[in-house]
């Protein structure tokens, strides 16, 4: 039997320091070259020269983030940016699609796609690492501000396009950075000086926390993790948040149990700008790196401070950081660089993050090094091609009555909504596009960049309409009843256009504080549509959001022919539209969240108030959120999860379960990093303080973080260094136990179109697990091109993981037929579009 799924396993002992595990040892598999380069390199190394690949010099540099460098051997540190929608802060690079529409898409290879144009550019403009892909937040409250720079509230859908994101980014030879880990779900009071000093509300003293059962865990949020790191992610960045009351960055629990030992993770882990809150917890606790530089529990960056630095060369002086942890933290770092060969005629960093001149001072503070610091390098290259690909094939049609979609060669279209056209200030003119002016096609934050130019809807659509000689007026402005009025009453076809937005917590607009405060259109987007609708018998309602919006109060309406939803489609966004509105791409997108009717329907939302000094986030619901909340209470939604219409229909026949016959899995490969020893990998010639002291050859810059102890420091050695085994943990396999990516069955489906037109269907297929599992849970997807009248055979491959659940007790994945369990499939075109059904019976 299953234990209760509301034990909680998670450490608090790391917030007094008391208790820690040594690091999981990597190094075999793919990695095993990288390590042996990274050792090799590690063990040239000062103490001080360790401390500063470790620590980011702090915001002092205008070329990117960076950690310190290695003059002595040319080694120029690793530098990274933002980067899930492209290079944030630089000029003449493409502005992506957001996390939302590669999820809408269903498609792994424009995920893979789009993913390795995104590293291309990073690698071209000198990045190193980019912070990218997002799978936190998974998106628990649709309300969540950062959502659109993830996938899915579902875990299946969320870890494939994480995994193929990864991959994709890899390729091109960048790091990707997967953030935030983990169960970071909201933005409200993430961070202490940016809630009490930045908003109005009652104050608090640590982030919130995030209160969450370990079963909850495993299958919801860490689930997606799995995936990324089997594709050999190499950074992740841990998050601002607590989880059940222990800061995420320090978590030797998170960290070092089950991110680097339960999932085999091989690379290194960054903190967040601001979300490192310690010193020697967070070296004991599994950090590897820390991120711009600061002090910061409260986000204030350029402080010239840090947690690490000469404090972590203090730390191991005196004994409170063990030396081996030091060489784990640089060797990790090193192994990721040399894993994706970037010792390798990597591009020098040639662009200033935030800064468009050309030349400036390399440390602007100090008025030091002035030179080219901007060389202003086109990375765009045909990826504009690709934004437009994924735009088009992630818009979801969700009405189409009459076919009003595609258009007809329409004689007149009235184009109407402050989201058909272009911001008054210029794609740019929003600090980190925060602000609702124009078109919408990315949220705001540190998941924004810059746009090196917005096709607005209303110039896409001009565009086709002078090619058929149809006439197009317009209105811009959402409150211009008179002329909405006149316009609308004229034309064949309306064309509406409504938005919301969201973003990170530390810009607001219109008092959302990153987390939207409702989800109702923006800019009385509701009245306009019922106002468009009274006057135009053919009203095309189309939404940017960066989640789902309410519809009630005009989806019913007779003369609201089709909607579109449109989502966050970067640069081509006119253009993705276009293509679908006049049938040059077929719809193929799905929800990957449900659409309800009311908001309470969800039955999750964000925390608006704070509810103590320490907010306390409880995840009650565990796993049922988005669909599997409304299936659980039966719930109607308006549209459900994995819905979305086409110019064409389908039909479904012939499922099909094969049972594969079980393969011996291979055993791991010893660890080449284990030793018998002890786990110093490199001790350092001497652990003599005056040996690391500020050299009198060379002058501090200003807010420049340094590894040398200042001569006023101290270095009490008495300290007891603390007690760790000898021997380090046995490592899982990158992605964790290998044979839970055993293929166990194959489920066969045939699809028909049933048409007049070529389309891609997006066919599903969910499990029933029984054992207080979810109704139903997505666990296979194929988008599939079939012209018309022919049929494709589809198939859908089982892992082990697919049909397991957590087992809190034995600590361990359980497949459900060995609990005696029968496994009801589904297999259908949405969550509760489900033509076929079969059984995996218990073993």
């Amino acid at each position: 039997m299953l234990a209760t799924p509301l034990l909680l396993l998670f450490s608090t002992s790391l917030v007094q320091g008391t208790s820690y595990h040594p690091p999981v040892s990597p190094g075999y598999g793919q990695w095993a070259a990288a390590y042996e380069k990274a050792r090799h390199f590690v063990c040239q190394l000062t103490l001080t020269e360790k401390v500063n690949l470790t620590t980011g010099v702090g915001t002092g540099q205008t070329v990117g983030y960076s950690t310190g460098i290695i003059p002595r051997l040319n080694f120029r540190g690793i530098a990274g940016d933002d980067g899930p929608t492209g290079v944030r802060g630089a000029d003449y690079s493409s502005a992506f699609a957001a996390g939302l529409n590669l999820a809408m898409s269903w498609d792994r290879e424009l995920i893979y796609m789009q993913s390795y144009a995104n590293g291309a550019e990073h690698k071209a403009k000198g990045d190193n690492s980019v912070m990218a892909p997002v799978v936190g937040p998974l998106g628990r409250a649709p309300e969540g501000g950062r959502n659109f720079e993830g996938f899915s509230p579902d875990p299946y859908l969320s870890g494939i396009a994480f995994g193929e994101a990864v991959a994709g980014m890899q390729a091109s030879g960048a790091i990707a950075v997967g953030k935030h880990f983990i169960l970071y779900e909201q933005e409200h009071f993430r961070e202490v000086v940016e809630w009490n000093d930045w908003h109005a509300g009652p104050n608090i003293t640590e982030p919130y926390s995030s209160n969450c059962d370990d079963r909850t865990f495993h299958e919801l949020y860490l689930f997606p993790w799995y995936d990324g790191v089997k594709n050999g992610l190499a950074g992740v960045m841990c998050s601002y948040n607590q989880v059940n009351d222990t800061q995420v960055c320090q978590s030797d629990h998170l960290l070092n149990d089950i991110l680097k030992g339960e999932l085999g993770f091989q690379g290194y882990v960054t903190s967040d700008d601001g979300s490192q809150h310690s010193g020697i917890d967070s070296a004991l606790g599994g950090m590897d790196m820390t991120g711009p530089g600061e002090t910061s529990p409260n986000g204030v960056s350029g402080l010239g401070e840090s947690f690490w630095g000469p404090n972590l060369t203090l730390s191991v002086l005196n004994g409170s950081v063990p030396e081996w942890r030091l060489d784990d933290m640089v060797t990790r770092i090193m192994a990721s660089y040399y894993y994706l060969g970037q010792d390798e005629d990597y591009p020098e960093l040639n662009f200033a993050s935030g800064d468009f001149d050309t030349y400036g001072y390399e440390y602007p503070k100090a008025e030091l090094d002035w030179r080219k610091i901007n060389d202003h390098r086109d990375v765009r290259k045909n990826h504009s091609a690709i934004i437009r690909k994924v735009g088009s094939n992630s818009a979801v049609l969700l009405k189409n009555t009459n076919n009003t979609l595609p258009l007809k060669r329409p004689k007149q279209i009235a184009v109407i909504g402050e989201d058909a056209g272009p911001n008054k200030y210029g794609p740019n003119g929003c600090p980190d596009r925060a602000c609702d002016l124009g078109t919408v096609a990315m949220g705001w934050g540190s998941g924004s960049t810059n746009f090196p130019y917005l096709v607005d809807p209303l110039s896409a659509i001009q565009q086709r309409a002078l090619a058929e000689d149809t006439v197009v007026q317009y209105v811009l402005d959402n409150w211009a009843k008179d002329q909405i009025d006149a316009v609308s009453s004229q034309a064949s076809v309306c064309l509406t256009f409504i938005n919301a937005i969201s973003g990170e917590g530390y810009l607001e607009v219109d008092k959302n504080y990153g987390d939207r405060n409702n989800l109702t259109a923006w800019k009385d987007g509701d009245n306009l549509v019922k106002q468009v609708a009274a006057n135009c018998t053919q009203t095309v309602v189309v939404v940017h959001a960066p989640g789902p919006i309410l519809m009630e109060e005009w989806i019913e309406n007779p003369n609201v022919t089709a909607v579109l939803f449109a989502g966050f489609p970067g640069q081509e966004t006119g253009n993705s539209i276009a293509d679908v509105l006049y049938g040059d791409v077929n719809p193929s997108g799905k929800l990957p969240w449900t659409v309800g009717k009311r908001r309470k329907d969800y039955g999750t939302d964000v925390l608006y108030e704070p509810n103590g000094l320490v907010p306390q986030l409880d995840f009650n619901e565990g796993l049922f959120i988005d669909y599997r909340h409304f299936d659980k209470h039966d719930i109607e939604p308006r549209f459900e999860f994995g819905f979305g219409l086409s110019y064409t229909t389908f039909a479904y026949r012939n499922l099909r379960i094969e049972s594969v016959p079980m393969k011996a899995t291979s055993s791991l490969p010893s660890s080449p990093a284990s030793s018998t020893t002890g786990p110093t990998i490199c001790p350092s010639t001497s652990l003599n303080p005056s040996d690391y002291t500020f050299p009198s050859t060379i002058s501090s810059l200003t807010d420049y973080i340094y590894p040398y102890l200042a001569p006023s420091m101290t270095v009490t050695t008495s300290l007891t260094t603390p007690t760790v085994p000898v021997e380090r943990q046995t490592p899982q396999a990158q992605g964790g136990d290998p044979s839970l990516y055993d293929i166990l069955y194959k489920v066969h489906v045939n699809i028909k179109n049933t048409g007049k037109v070529p389309g891609q269907e997006v066919s599903q297929l969910y499990l029933d697990l029984g054992n207080g599992e979810p109704k139903r849970q997505l666990r296979g997807f194929q988008k599939t091109m079939i012209q018309p009248g022919d049929k494709r055979d589809v198939t859908f491959e089982l892992r082990r993981r697919d049909v397991s659940i957590w087992d809190v007790v034995q600590q361990k994945w359980v497949e459900v037929t060995e609990l005696g369990t029968n496994v009801k499939v589904f297999v259908g075109a949405s969550s509760r579009d489900l033509h076929l059904r079969g059984v995996i019976p218990a073993r």
